[in-house]
């Protein structure tokens, strides 16, 4: 469990932290030197049944609530100290209200200084506390007399923490990925950069590789300590430190968060639900700039509202900020504002959506409704109620740190169906079945009306049926389709099954011709010029035959005279599939393209035009990625296995280059 101090400056905290765990909190000389407090402090007390609470001292001037701020950000207890001699501060007012909006819900209170008053003030300073605890989450709070001078109450304060800690438990750390907040990052000799902070969710182990954010940074874990203590790993509710290999100092900072690179989106607007305290004199009005804590974060930014909207004292309502620099942040955090001087708290919140689009709009404010949910379940099923809105299940896992079997279990439960590789998207199985039916109408009547034509283009149907989906989505959607049969894909077109505008006794003679002769020529087709004369025919009368075969989707020509079958082009575009898959990022090169199917370069490089064309691979420069699923287009298809070594070179070499006269072997016995 983890306990952050609040209230006034003297009141006591760091002396009360001091008796009940026998650390003083005050590191720095200068705080020393002038007997207060300046930045946050930290100290651990050990539980019995093992494990331990760790004890956040804040400053409490009101010059220092910065750093106020970052130590209570994550915490489970508060512990409010006010001093029996002064009673409530204008500090222990700003501190409760702080912990109100983090929506704290845990505290107790400690009136401190009891030694030096009468049992009568005790009282009167406990009815200023009662008041002022009433109308927050606190309400209920204990308060306890305690003297860390003589000792009085300090047993029974710390016999409620323990029980506290005891009741309490350790937070899930799981199904989520690691996120921590520095609060604090120095130098050691022999060790490199430490920082200390607190686990917000996942866990954290020794030799993980991770990022700093919102730098993009990336570092591995080289140890963990929790209490100057070594760790193998920390979770979610722990304060460790943990020693970086991979960022200097000088690159670390309070603010940054070192989280799993899956997470790591920086952002500069955030989606919320902002709350503005009563005791504000002025409306918020839209474009405020204001100070937003976050975490141990503190950033300038602007308060969006909606055109003659304003928040009132007291008021709440949705409202978007707008950062002067990247943060990172994840759905639920809660957020302090304060004014453009950093003079006074004004409000805060909690963020619905940490990366929303740009645009705003009816539909936009129906979705953040039902993002507002705090469980990703109720949250998911919101989304899922709008059958023609896809729930962009990439920005969900995301926005609510979800590992992505939390969120397939979270799909299958809501009635939601994955769908895409490149963006990873869901509709409900309503949608897809309406998708099917009216796919299927429009086929017939396209075929009704033009009876002669090959089939619908795919990008016509993806148009004018399903345009809130993207083409990934929607051709893995066609795909789930055809295996009801209902209708059928060739290249780039949908069509009734068996549909074929060729389809006479003399193209069948033909292309039991043809087809054998492509088929067992494999990935090395003769030209049009060089297959006419194998089989017997004119080159005009196969030409003519191809297109027309072409167009039906049963062959693709590659290079302007070469054609391969359907079944085959899917074996190349399987075999594209593996290249890419066994590299890093995801690109290959023509040339591994070639030994991967022991053709020649010239040859691969047009194969790989013609997937171009397909849109089943994109060329990036010098290399490719795979674009499309190729299984819609071209029918399901297993790589070639590997060909033997120097096939392509010897394929290459043996094949005349056009255009390049051939050398005659050298006479033997000539005479010069």
């Amino acid at each position: 469990m983890i306990v952050a101090t609040a209230g006034h400056i003297d009141h006591g905290k760091t002396l009360l932290v001091r008796t009940l765990t026998g650390t003083d909190t005050d590191r720095l000389p200068e705080e020393k030197a002038r007997g207060i407090s300046i930045d946050l402090g930290f100290a651990y007390l050990p539980l019995p049944q093992g494990g331990l609470i760790g004890f956040v001292d804040v400053p409490g001037h009101e010059r220092f609530i910065r750093n106020m701020l970052a130590g209570v950000s994550g915490i489970d207890f508060a512990l409010l100290i006010v001093a029996a001699d002064d009673g409530v501060m204008p500090q222990t007012v700003e501190h409760l209200q702080i912990l109100d909006l983090l929506r704290i819900p845990r505290g107790a209170v400690a009136i401190t200084k009891t030694d030096r008053v009468d049992a009568a003030r005790v009282e009167e300073v406990r009815a200023q506390v009662q008041a002022l605890l009433a109308p927050t989450l606190l309400a209920a709070a204990p308060l306890l007399p305690v003297s860390a001078v003589s000792g009085a109450g300090i047993a029974e304060l710390k016999d409620l923490l323990l029980r506290e800690a005891a009741e309490r438990g350790q937070r899930s750390a799981s199904g989520q990925h690691l996120r921590y907040a520095i609060d604090r990052a120095f130098s050691i000799a022999g060790s490199g950069t430490v920082v200390t902070g607190t686990v917000f969710n996942g866990s954290v182990k020794t030799g993980d590789r991770l990022v700093i954010s919102p730098a993009g940074r990336e570092v591995r874990i080289r140890s963990i300590q929790i209490h100057g203590q070594p760790a193998e790993q920390a979770q979610a509710g722990e304060r460790c430190a943990l020693n970086l290999t991979g960022a200097d100092v000088e690159s670390v900072r309070r603010g940054d968060w070192v989280m799993a690179a899956a997470i790591h989106r920086p952002t500069q607007r955030l989606d919320v639900r902002l709350s503005v305290l009563p005791g504000e004199s002025r409306p918020l009005k839209h474009w405020m700039p204001v100070h937003l804590h976050l975490a141990t974060a503190d950033v300038t930014a602007r308060v969006s509202l909606r055109r003659g909207e304003a928040l009132p004292p007291g008021g709440s309502g949705i409202a978007r900020l707008v950062l002067d620099e990247p943060l990172s942040a994840l759905h639920g955090d809660r957020f302090i504002l304060r004014d453009q001087s950093a003079a006074r708290t004004i409000g805060g919140g909690a963020v619905i959506d940490p990366l929303p689009p740009e645009r705003r709009g009816k539909a936009r404010d129906a979705a953040l409704v039902a993002l507002e949910s705090a469980d990703h379940d109720t949250a998911l099923a919101a989304l899922a109620a709008n059958p023609k809105r896809p729930v962009d299940l990439a920005h969900f896992e995301v926005a609510f740190n979800l590992l992505p079997e939390i969120v397939a279990i979270a799909c299958s439960d809501a009635g939601l169906l994955p769908l895409g590789k490149e963006r990873r998207i869901a509709i409900t199985h309503a949608r897809l079945d309406a998708l099917h039916n009216a796919v299927v109408k429009q086929v017939l009547a396209f075929h009704t009306a033009q009876p002669q034509a090959p089939g619908l283009e795919i990008d016509t149907l993806h148009k004018s049926l399903a345009p809130e989906l993207d083409a990934d989505a929607f051709g893995h959607a066609l795909r789930l389709l055809t295996e009801h049969k209902r209708f059928e894909i060739h290249g780039a077109l949908a069509r009734k099954p068996g549909h074929d505008t060729t389809a006479n006794s003399a193209d069948t003679r033909l292309w039991e011709t043809v087809q054998p002769a492509l088929a067992a020529a494999g990935f090395n087709p003769p030209t049009l010029r060089e297959l006419a004369p194998q089989l017997n025919l004119k080159d005009a009368i196969l030409k003519d035959f191809l297109y027309r075969q072409m167009k039906a989707g049963n062959v693709h020509r590659v290079g302007t005279d070469r054609f391969y079958l359907k079944a085959t082009m899917a074996v190349l575009s399987a075999t594209a599939q593996a290249v890419a898959e066994k590299q890093p990022n995801g690109q290959f090169t023509a040339a591994q393209y070639r030994d991967a199917t022991g053709i020649g370069r010239t040859l691969a490089i047009e194969i790989l035009e013609t997937l171009d064309g397909l849109a089943i691979t994109q060329r990036i420069g010098d290399a490719r990625k795979m674009r499309k699923d190729f299984v819609p287009i071209l029918g399901p298809a297993d790589p070639a296995p590997p060909p033997p070594p120097g096939t392509a070179a010897k394929t290459q070499a043996q094949k005349p280059q056009a255009g390049k006269p051939q050398q005659r072997p050298p006479f033997r016995n000539r005479r010069y």
